[in-house]
C-alpha cells in the first residue's frame, strides 16, 4: 500500500465513522501476503470504498469501462489500481478481462469482484455469475468470501443523522478445484454455486436470497 493510499484511507475511515456505526469482522482471515480474489455481495456504490477501508491490504477492483471515460474519474480509478471491464460479453472482452485479472494477481495483489454483476438494492443475494470462479479455477488462486450488511439502509438523506450500523465480514479463504481446458457449462455452474454459497452463509438467513436453501443446509454441516 502506497503512502498516498494510506493517507486517503485514513481520511475515508475518519469521515465514515462520523456517519456510520461501522464494524469489521474476520480481518484475521485476510492473508498477509500473496494474491487472491475477494468476492463480495454488492448493495451500494460505496461498497468498494468500504471494503478497501476495512482491509489491511489494498484491493484492486474491476470497474465497468464507462466509468473510465470522464478524465477526472479515470485518473482516480487508475490511482486506485482499478481496471476497466467491458460488459458486452464478447469472447474478446472476456479474454481481455482474464488477462487483466492475471496481471493483477501475478503482482501479489488482491483482486476485488462482485459476482452478482450488479447491485442488489434490497440487500438480498442475487444469482452469481461465473466470471470470478472461472478466473480463480483457471489461475489457481484462493477466493475470499466477504459480505456487507446494513448498507442497504443508506438511501435518501435521512440516514445521515441515524448512523446506520454497517457490518463487513471477511470469511475464510478457500480454493476451487483447478480446471484445465475449456470449462463446460456444468463445471461453471458448479464452481459458481460453491463460491456463492460461501458468500451466502456469511449473510443473515433473510438476506441469502437465491442461495437461501443451499446455504441453510451448509449451516447445518
Amino acid at each position: 500500500m502506497t503512502a498516498s493510499q494510506k493517507i486517503v484511507l485514513f481520511l475515508i475511515r475518519s469521515v465514515a465513522r462520523l456517519f456510520f456505526s461501522w464494524e469489521t469482522r474476520g480481518r484475521e482471515n485476510i492473508p498477509p501476503e500473496g494474491s487472491f480474489i475477494l468476492v463480495s455481495n454488492h448493495v451500494h456504490l460505496l461498497d468498494p470504498i468500504l471494503l478497501i477501508s476495512s482491509s489491511p491490504r489494498w484491493v484492486s477492483f474491476m470497474a465497468k469501462e464507462e466509468l473510465f471515460r470522464p478524465p477526472i474519474l479515470r485518473n482516480i480509478l487508475r490511482w486506485a489500481k482499478a481496471f476497466p471491464v467491458s460488459r458486452q460479453g464478447t469472447l474478446k472482452g472476456k479474454q481481455e478481462t482474464i488477462r487483466r485479472a492475471q496481471d493483477v494477481l501475478q503482482q501479489d495483489f488482491i483482486l476485488g469482484m462482485f459476482p452478482e454483476g450488479k447491485r442488489s438494492f434490497d440487500g438480498n443475494l442475487s444469482r452469481g455469475k461465473a466470471g470470478p470462479a472461472a478466473i480463480a479455477a483457471r489461475i489457481n488462486v484462493p477466493l475470499l468470501p466477504t459480505v456487507i450488511t446494513g448498507i442497504e439502509k443508506i438511501h435518501g438523506t435521512s440516514w445521515l443523522w441515524k448512523r446506520p450500523h454497517i457490518v463487513i465480514i471477511f470469511g475464510k479463504p478457500f480454493k476451487l478445484p483447478s480446471i484445465e481446458g475449456k470449462l463446460t457449462r456444468r463445471q461453471m455452474n458448479s464452481l459458481t454455486d460453491t463460491m456463492m454459497t460461501r458468500i451466502a452463509i456469511l449473510l443473515p438467513p433473510g438476506k441469502r436470497g437465491f442461495y437461501s436453501e443451499r446455504s441453510g443446509h451448509d449451516d447445518d454441516n
